[in-house]
């Protein structure tokens, strides 16, 4: 009979601030005949927020997905804390999860369940000995962290696009994760719900020291929350800098994006006159 290897549980010893704590090691990933990274690279370092511009369909979704189990990649590696996550199962990712939380863009909340429901859902799974009113008490606290005391019972249908993100992002840190993934937090918001999110993003990084990692074309958002930029152009990164590095980029693809979505803006707002 054979036996598969199967990799050790995740080891997590959080790191000190300014550590690498990521690695994307020479990643490739394609659907069908299409190569969305080719030999991809990025470290991503503890305490920091790293923003990951690109245009639509450049995979910047792809990468979290990947980070968390969600997809797999076809080549590479994937370090968390130094320990390779490539050839982890499915049931091995949720010891990866705990720690490292998404905030989808759609907020993916259970229409089903209540608002407390949805956080306390995470919770169940990975503390299934935590009591009922300890589960209660945590639901209550992170929702009056991120500005939503009492809103326990209702239901996600009666919510705002800005109040979804804020469950979203309570369900996300209801474990109290170490790495946020904010997958485009601001599409589809207006300008007040938008720069709330923004607050919320370096919000979180101060009160709980955690990492982040978020992906977005919305530029005035990735310079107002990030600590370093990365450009995902012709299926990997290209520049890595901080925000004023990448204002001042005379890389041709960093400048046709910046451009792109300077125009794009300009637009919105002749529209919105």
């Amino acid at each position: 009979m054979l036996f598969r290897h199967r990799p050790p549980r995740l080891q997590f010893r959080p790191p000190q601030q300014g550590e690498e704590l990521i690695r994307f090691e020479h990643l490739q990933k394609s659907f069908g005949p299409k190569r969305v990274f080719d030999d991809l690279q990025l470290s991503v370092y503890a305490g920091e927020t790293l923003t990951v511009i690109g245009g639509s369909g450049t995979g910047k979704s792809v990468l979290l997905k990947c980070l968390i189990g969600l997809l797999r990649s076809d080549a590479g590696r994937i370090l968390f804390e130094g320990q390779d996550l490539t050839g982890f199962h499915e049931e091995d990712f949720i010891g990866v999860r705990r720690h490292v939380a998404m905030v989808f863009q759609g907020a993916a909340l259970f229409d089903s369940l209540t608002v407390g429901e949805n956080i306390a859902y995470p919770l169940r799974e990975h503390f299934p000995d935590m009591s009922p009113d300890e589960i209660r008490e945590r639901v209550a606290r992170k929702l009056e962290l991120v500005n939503l005391p009492g809103v326990e019972e209702m239901r996600p249908a009666d919510l705002s696009g800005g109040m979804k993100k804020r469950v979203g992002l309570a369900r996300a840190i209801a474990t109290d994760p170490e790495v946020i993934l904010w997958d485009e937090p601001t599409t589809g918001l207006d300008p007040v719900t938008t720069e709330n999110i923004n607050q919320m993003i370096r919000s979180m990084q101060k009160q709980l020291g955690c990492t982040s990692i978020v992906v977005t074309h919305d530029m005035m958002s990735a310079f107002t929350v990030s600590d370093r930029i990365a450009m995902l152009a012709n299926r990997r990164i290209v520049q890595v800098g901080s925000p004023e590095e990448m204002r001042d980029s005379t890389l041709p693809e960093v400048r046709a994006f910046l451009d792109a979505r300077r125009q794009e803006f300009r637009t919105q707002e002749e529209v919105a006159q």
